[in-house]
C-alpha cells in the first residue's frame, strides 16, 4: 500500500471546537486561549479555558456515565472489543489525525503519520489485549481459608497530557485506564488540543458509552488544577515538568489524598565508553537522542559523557550527522526537523545557553536560530563543551536541541558523571563490552536504560517512568494497567460460624 500525499494547507484543516463532554462538543462561553502554529507563529485558532463549573460538569458526567453504562462492570472482553474498534478507527483516519497532530504541535507531518498515529492505535490495542489478563491473585494462606486480591477500577481517572507528543501521550493515559474499566477526564495541553478532541469523537464511533472519555480544554493553572482537586477524581495521571508535577502531587494530597502517576522532567546522559565498535551508529543514536522533536522530549539524551580517547572522533561524527539538518514547515512532507513550541520557550533556551557561556561553556557547534524561517523558532542543534556539573545547561532541563559534552578517564568516573542530582528518567550506555554496559546499567539511577541505542521502541510491554524528581509510577506495560486499578484483599474461612 503506497503512502498517501501528506502535504497539506494548515489553514484548511477543520479544527474541533470546545470541550468534548458526554459524547458531544460542549461550550460554556468561557475565555478563549489563542493557539499558534510553531512553524510560522501564525494564529491557528482558539480553545476555551475551562472554568471550575465546566470541569465539575465533565467529572460529574463521567461519574454518572461510569455508574449507569456498566463500563466498569462489563466483561473485560467487551471493553477490549470497543478499544480494538477504536484503534482500527484511529488507523483508518491516520491522514486527518496526522494533520491535526501536526498543525499546532512540533511534530512533522511525516512523523505524525508514520510514527505518532500508529503508536497511538497500537498502544490502545495493547491495553485492549491486556484487559482480561490482569484480574487479581490468589494469596498463600492457611489450608482452611482462601485469600485473594481482587482488582477493580477506581471510577474516574483524571489525566493531563503535555504538548510535545499529544496523541501518543493520550494513548498512554487513556489506554490502561479505560481497559481497566475506568472513565477518564483528560486535559490536553492548551497549545495542542485538537488531535485529542478528534480521538475522543472516534471513541464514541467505536461504541464507547458517552461520558466515559471526556476532554476539557484549558490552562494547567485553571482547568488542570480544578481537575486535580475535584473530589470525583479518584486518581491523577500527569506527564510534564517536574515543577508542575510537584504542584499536582500537592493538590492531590490536599484535596482528597488520591494516588498519582507522574512522568516528569529529565536530563538524561548518553555514556560512551572507549570500546565502541561502530562510531557512526553511536553518533546517529546520540544525534537523534537530543534533536528528535527539536530536543523537546522528557527523555532527550542531552548530556554526552564520553571517554577522553573517543571524544574528538565521536564529536566529529556527531557534527556530520547534524550538518544536513534543515528547518521547514511541518506540513511539508520533506521537513524532518521540529521548531521550538513557542517564543517563550525559545527565549528560555537562549537564556540558559547564555548563562552557560557566562560560566565558561563554549559553543563548539551550532548555536542560535536558523535564518529565513519567518516567525517560526527553529533552533540550531548546539554542542556545548567546557561544562561542569554546575553549568546551567548541565543542571537544568532546557527542552531544546542542546547537547553538553563532558569527558572521563575511566569507568568509575564516567558512571559518576552520568548521575544527576535532580533527574533520573532515562540514560543511554554505548559500549561493545556488554559486561561494562551492564555494570553501568546497574549503577545508573534511571527508570529506563538503553544500551547501544537511544529511544523507545514499539514494545508496549516495556514500561516507562523515572526515579527521583523524574516521577512516580509507570506508563505503558503491565505496570500502567495495574496502576489503573485498586486492589482489594479478601479472606474467606471455609467453615462458616
Amino acid at each position: 500500500m503506497s503512502t498517501p500525499s501528506l502535504d497539506f494547507d494548515p489553514s484548511a484543516v477543520p479544527l474541533p471546537q470546545g470541550h468534548f463532554i458526554g459524547g458531544a462538543y460542549y461550550s460554556a462561553g468561557e475565555a478563549q486561549l489563542a493557539v499558534y502554529r510553531p512553524s510560522d507563529g501564525a494564529l491557528l485558532g482558539h480553545v476555551p479555558d475551562a472554568s471550575d463549573a465546566t470541569v465539575d460538569h465533565a467529572v460529574s458526567n463521567a461519574l454518572a456515565a461510569w455508574k449507569t453504562s456498566g463500563w466498569g462492570t462489563r466483561s473485560p472482553r467487551e471493553r477490549a472489543k470497543v478499544l480494538s474498534r477504536w484503534a482500527e478507527l484511529i488507523d483508518r483516519d491516520a491522514v486527518s489525525l496526522a494533520q491535526l497532530e501536526t498543525v499546532s504541535s512540533t511534530r512533522p507531518v511525516t512523523e505524525s503519520y508514520a510514527s505518532d498515529v500508529p503508536f497511538t492505535a497500537e498502544a490502545i490495542r495493547f491495553f485492549a489485549e491486556l484487559a482480561d489478563k490482569l484480574g487479581g491473585d490468589i494469596a498463600a494462606t492457611r489450608r482452611d481459608s482462601l485469600g485473594f486480591i481482587a482488582s477493580e477500577p477506581y471510577g474516574v481517572i483524571g489525566a493531563i497530557t503535555p504538548w510535545n507528543f499529544p496523541l501518543s501521550m493520550c494513548s498512554w493515559k487513556c489506554g490502561p485506564a479505560l481497559a481497566a474499566g475506568n472513565a477518564v477526564v483528560m486535559k490536553p495541553s492548551e497549545m495542542t488540543p485538537f488531535s485529542t478532541l478528534r480521538v475522543a469523537e472516534l471513541a464514541i464511533e467505536a461504541g464507547m458509552p458517552a461520558g466515559i472519555f471526556n476532554v476539557v480544554n484549558g490552562r494547567g493553572a485553571t482547568a488542570g488544577a480544578a481537575l486535580t482537586r475535584h473530589p470525583g477524581i479518584a486518581k491523577m495521571s500527569f506527564t510534564g515538568s517536574t515543577r508542575t508535577g510537584a504542584a499536582i502531587m500537592s493538590d492531590a494530597a490536599m484535596h482528597g489524598t488520591k494516588p498519582v502517576t507522574l512522568e516528569l522532567g529529565g536530563k538524561s546522559p548518553q555514556l560512551v565508553f572507549e570500546h565502541v565498535r561502530d562510531l557512526d551508529h553511536t553518533a546517529r543514536c546520540i544525534a537523534r537522542g537530543f534533536t528528535a522533536n527539536g530536543g523537546q522530549a522528557c527523555v532527550a539524551g542531552t548530556r554526552l559523557i564520553v571517554h577522553e580517547r573517543m571524544a574528538e572522533p565521536l564529536i566529529d561524527a556527531i557534527q556530520r550527522q547534524l550538518r544536513p539538518i534543515k528547518p521547514g514547515p511541518l506540513w511539508d512532507s520533506r521537513t524532518a526537523y521540529s521548531p521550538i513550541i513557542s517564543a517563550g520557550q525559545a527565549r528560555r533556551i537562549e537564556a540558559l545557553i547564555e548563562q552557560s557561556r557566562d560560566s565558561g561553556a563554549e559553543v563548539i557547534f551550532g548555536g542560535g536560530f536558523f535564518e529565513g524561517t519567518g516567525e517560526g523558532y527553529f533552533h540550531r542543534p548546539t554542542l556545548l563543551a567546557n561544562v561542569t556539573a554546575d553549568t546551567p545547561a548541565v543542571r537544568e532541563e532546557l527542552f531544546g536541541p542542546v547537547l553538553t559534552v563532558q569527558t572521563f578517564k575511566d569507568e568509575e568516573e564516567g558512571i559518576a558523571l552520568a548521575a544527576h542530582p535532580t533527574y533520573g528518567l532515562a540514560a543511554g550506555v554505548h559500549s561493545s563490552d556488554i559486561g561494562q554496559a551492564l555494570r553501568a546499567m546497574r549503577r545508573i539511577a534511571a527508570g529506563t536504560i538503553w544500551i547501544n541505542r537511544y529511544g523507545r521502541s514499539g514494545d508496549m510491554i516495556i514500561p516507562t517512568g523515572g526515579f527521583g524528581q523524574s516521577g512516580i509510577g509507570k506508563d505503558l506495560g503491565r505496570e500502567a494497567m495495574v496502576a489503573s486499578m485498586r486492589h482489594k484483599s479478601v479472606l474467606i474461612d471455609f467453615e462458616a460460624p
